[in-house]
């Protein structure tokens, strides 16, 4: 009778132990969507950097901010990649991210093609 008791008691205690599945602690957090998140975040500000060294480029070759010493009309490729065009990087970002399209109207290649010639008319 005292092997039927202990049974009854352990019976009762047994919702007591520990699950060991859930014993070590398990992470709920997605970690494929993080990832994916700080990667894009990543791609964002190294797109954002590589935008404003080309725009810092683009502005000192169009105001003429590294001329070559030795040959005229030329440029100095070692100036372009040092040269600060404008004061701050926030500049070139807004510039860039402000200023999608061409400044200047096309430029025709062939207006003689769009104008018949007197002779022909």
């Amino acid at each position: 009778m005292s092997k039927d008791v202990e049974r009854e008691v352990l019976k009762m205690y047994d919702r007591s132990r520990p699950n060991e599945d859930d014993l070590f602690e398990t992470s709920r957090v997605n970690h494929i969507a993080w990832s994916l998140a700080v990667f894009c975040a990543g791609l964002a500000i190294w797109l954002g950097i590589a935008l404003v060294n080309a725009e810092n480029q683009r502005y000192a070759l169009m105001t003429n901010q590294c001329p070559d010493p030795l040959f005229k009309g030329a440029i100095d490729k070692a100036c372009l990649l040092t040269v600060h065009s404008r004061e701050h990087w926030w500049e070139h970002l807004w510039y860039a991210a402000t200023h999608v399209r061409p400044e200047s109207e096309p430029v025709e290649r062939y207006p003689a093609r769009r104008q018949a010639p007197a002779a022909a008319r």
